[in-house]
């Protein structure tokens, strides 16, 4: 059975500008977040979460498999 990763505090997605998604394979995609914060539950998916909210705006986020 898979274990989740699950965050020692919740992303404050009001301080998230951007949110790069590296897939498997290497190549990723960012989505600028300009109030989507409440669409986008990212705490419940599978993998590694980087938070660098509170120094340059990003969340980065590697799924299970490329984390």
């Amino acid at each position: 059975m898979p274990m989740k990763k699950y965050l020692a505090h919740a992303i404050d997605f009001s301080k998230v500008e951007t949110l790069i998604y590296h897939l498997p394979d290497g190549p990723s995609f960012s989505v600028e977040m300009n109030g989507m914060g409440d669409l986008i539950d990212i705490e419940m998916e599978i993998g590694d979460i980087c938070d660098t909210s509170d120094i340059d705006g990003v969340v980065h986020f590697f799924p299970r498999g490329n984390a």
